[in-house]
């Protein structure tokens, strides 16, 4: 099984910045991405940004060139730098985890508790 702990959310003014940390314990394959998901209210869930095992990352189009994924492998962490932050980026911030056994397995994801995003205008 694979817990993921966030933490960094938090009240900022627009232009402001904020740095998310999820660490995974447990036990991780080899293969897998760790990626940040928001879900404002009454919208849907949407990708922020992912980066996997070989540090390719993918960022949704509303954060390029405004957020910035990393990871320490060594420490089954993943952050995110958020960057001139706007209003329309609150939001509940969720850490995801998955992974797989071999290429060809199905993916197991796992979801954070999630953390507070709030900018004010």
């Amino acid at each position: 099984q694979v817990q993921l702990v966030e933490s960094g959310g938090g009240l900022v003014q627009t232009g402001g910045s904020l740095r998310l940390s999820c660490a995974a314990s447990g036990t991780i394959f080899r293969l897998n991405r760790m990626g940040w998901y928001r879900q404002a209210p009454g919208k849907q869930r949407e990708l922020v940004a992912v980066i996997t095992s070989g540090s390719t990352t993918n960022y949704g189009d509303s954060v390029k060139g405004r957020f910035t994924i990393s990871r320490d492998n060594a420490k089954n962490s993943v952050f995110l730098q958020m960057n001139s932050l706007k209003p329309e980026d609150t939001a509940v911030y969720y850490c995801n985890l998955g992974h797989k056994l071999t290429v060809g397995s199905s993916w197991l994801d796992y979801w954070g508790q999630g953390t507070q995003v709030t900018v004010s205008s």
